[in-house]
């Protein structure tokens, strides 16, 4: 399944200062584009992107933003518009066009004067840049737990420990083109693991959301297989295109396309009115919206990574030691040469062995002195005489 390369938009800050500078509130413009306003907050966070019809109809309302924009400035800024790829090796539709005013002529006087210089941009602490990241990515990646577990707690847990497995992988996960999506793996899988359903904790169900409608799309959700209800989540949810749902679930692209289609065929079927993908978008936003999930401070999840990385340390090295301390004790005490076994008794001749020790019977005396007086160098035709 493929798709054709989507209508250019601006970049989500762009998308944002273009209806501010317009002095159109998010209300307004989701009225003009016929969509909620919670759409309107996705699009301009960068969570999601429209597609379609209503990709088409936003960037020529950009567009048209823009246009007034530079009209109005004095003097008439010309636009510069710029292509910029959101990583390396993105197909077309990443493609984002940035609209750059041009710099007004200068006067004689701004030409006699030097510039002054450009300030120097801040470089982040790792802590600074994980703490970000952290207050930027949680509220949203709870919200899609809970739409993928449907407990509350363990979204919260969830989310957590992927962000704590993230500050100890923090070089891998700085560099890495899309952070949030590293979190949102980890956290997906770590609230799917099977091991979940062995937890006290799992065996106690949680309150199920006040409202009726939301109840039953939950339900209705959580009926899904695991693999279902992700690629469900992560397309129709989150946003992702076909290739990146594949590429997150592990699986391949044809693969991933039945899942979704026997997801969507599945909810069509207990929930009608959610056949059309918009619609279950918004219903997806709507309920995981309604509920208060609340998560720790990002200093708090930093120091319970660092302490768990500690814990874990020290438990390797006491491992190691012990290992270290038996096979040295076991190289101590082993014997240095080979003592061959004993063998058990055996009846030679017909002389029974000796069961224990004791008194001699008198068959055995007679036997022993009978040996006795014989000659123990062999026959007597062998030994010689003195003739």
């Amino acid at each position: 399944m493929t798709r054709s390369p989507g209508t250019p938009l601006p970049p989500p800050k762009a998308r944002r200062r273009l209806r501010e500078a317009a002095s159109l509130t998010q209300a307004q413009l989701a009225d003009r584009m016929g969509v909620t306003r919670a759409t309107v907050r996705t699009w301009e966070s960068g969570r999601t992107t429209p597609r379609g019809r209503k990709r088409e109809a936003y960037a020529a309302l950009l567009k048209t933003l823009a246009e007034e924009e530079s009209a109005a400035a004095k003097p008439a800024p010309v636009p510069v518009v710029v292509a910029v790829r959101t990583g390396p090796g993105s197909p077309a539709e990443d493609t984002e066009t940035l609209v750059l005013p041009a710099k007004a002529p200068r006067t004689e006087e701004q030409q006699e004067r030097r510039p002054e210089p450009l300030p120097k941009p801040v470089a982040l602490t790792p802590a600074q840049a994980f703490d970000a990241l952290y207050e930027f990515g949680t509220p949203a990646l709870v919200r899609q737990t809970f739409l993928l577990t449907g407990r509350r707690e363990l979204a919260r847990e969830s989310v957590e420990r992927a962000f704590q497995t993230a500050w100890e992988n923090w070089p891998e996960v700085a560099r890495d083109p899309d952070p949030v999506g590293w979190v949102r793996a980890v956290a997906y899988e770590y609230a799917l693991s099977p091991w979940q359903r062995f937890r006290p904790r799992h065996r106690h169900p949680e309150p199920p959301p006040a409202d009726p409608g939301d109840r039953t799309l939950l339900n209705t959700l959580l009926r899904l297989p695991p693999r279902h209800r992700r690629t469900l989540l992560l397309y129709d949810g989150v946003g992702l295109d076909l290739p990146e749902t594949a590429a997150e679930t592990e699986a391949s692209t044809p693969a991933t396309a039945n899942r979704l289609l026997n997801a969507r065929r599945a909810m069509a079927g207990r929930l009608p009115e959610l056949a059309d993908p918009d619609v279950l978008h918004r219903r997806l936003a709507e309920v995981a919206s309604n509920e208060r999930l609340r998560a720790a401070k990002p200093p708090t999840v930093r120091v319970g990574s660092e302490r768990r990385a500690r814990f874990w340390t020290r438990a390797a090295i006491a491992f190691t030691a012990a290992l270290i301390g038996t096979t040295a004790l076991a190289l101590r005490t082993a014997p240095t040469h080979y003592e061959p076994p004993v063998s058990p008794g055996e009846t030679v001749r017909g002389v029974p062995p000796k069961v224990a020790p004791g008194a001699l019977s008198d068959e055995e005396l007679e036997l022993r002195q009978k040996l006795r007086d014989q000659m123990q160098d062999g026959p007597e035709r062998l030994t010689p005489r003195l003739e």
